[in-house]
């Protein structure tokens, strides 16, 4: 009976050991592409690939840019969780490339803009965002925003309106009304279990709990919003419900947003990419940057 009450003992000591092991691995799981990594993936292009650190009172912004300097920018941003990676097929596209200076960003939390330590306001989000314009001396860009990237782009056009030229909503997280927090973000919102959490995803569960005040706190701006615009937006999308799409026509009364609506779901970026190229040039073709 000791015998077996010793091999129990070891056998829960075993297994512990092993999940403390497994948690801590998890915990500390960095996806972000080194340098070599982003030379690789950007190779064989007119133009090398450039990565740079944006700073802004105490935080950091992580950002890829390719392409003339001379050319309009276009600025893409990430949901998520998410990388500016994500955008990594538009960095090589021979067309865009041609004819505009291509810059995608990590957002506070993720990649190498401090992994696990969240920014929840759209706010101070846009400001980080906007310090890379700064830095690039882009005077006149079209900003593309991916599900969480949506409001984020929203916010920079708001308090940006001089250096933005237009905006290109990609199955974007709007409307205040839709954003439902699940019972299982309440727990791990809390120090005492958020440690479970890898940081990736500590940073998502942060920002989407935050978001529909924020969402509410954009509603009486978004008739300030006058830039050429575009919404893309899946009618199979079971993470961003279609209804965001209805929720961003209704709001642009000073814009007249092309509504892009297609049988499509969530990962735009990956499974329909040339939705947002086409947009990308529409939007090019009626600003007055050239």
């Amino acid at each position: 009976m000791k015998r077996f009450g010793k091999i129990l003992k070891w056998t829960f000591l075993s297994f512990g050991l092993f999940i403390a092991v497994a948690l801590i691995y998890i915990h500390n799981l960095d996806f972000s592409m080194s340098d070599e990594d982003i030379n690789s993936a950007l190779s064989g292009l007119p133009f090398k690939p450039e990565t740079n650190i944006a700073s802004f009172e105490d935080r950091e912004i992580h950002y890829v840019a390719i392409g003339d300097t001379s050319k309009p920018s276009v600025l893409f941003v990430h949901g998520s969780p998410g990388s500016w990676d994500n955008f990594l097929s538009f960095m090589r596209n021979p067309v865009l490339l041609s004819k505009f200076r291509l810059i995608s960003v990590d957002r506070p939390g993720f990649g190498k803009s401090g992994i696990g330590k969240p920014e929840r306001s759209l706010e101070k989000q846009a400001q980080l965002i906007n310090r890379v314009l700064e830095i690039e001396q882009s005077s006149s860009s079209i900003l593309v925003g991916h599900s969480y990237g949506g409001p984020v782009i929203a916010k920079m056009a708001i308090e940006y309106p001089d250096k933005i030229d237009g905006i290109i909503f990609v199955a974007a997280s709007i409307d205040p009304e839709l954003e439902k927090t699940k019972w299982f973000q309440i727990p791990v919102h809390y120090k005492v279990l958020s440690w479970i959490l890898p940081d990736i995803l500590y940073s998502t569960n942060e920002e989407i709990i935050a978001l529909k005040k924020e969402l509410e706190d954009l509603i009486p701006l978004w008739s300030s919003i006058t830039q050429p615009t575009s919404i893309i937006q899946g009618k199979n999308d079971n993470l961003v419900p279609y209804k965001n799409a209805l929720f961003g026509k209704k709001m642009l009364v000073n814009t007249s947003p092309r509504m892009v609506i297609e049988d499509i779901n969530h990962f735009i970026p990956w499974e329909n990419p040339d939705l947002i190229t086409q947009e990308i040039l529409r939007v090019n073709s009626l600003t007055d940057h050239r």
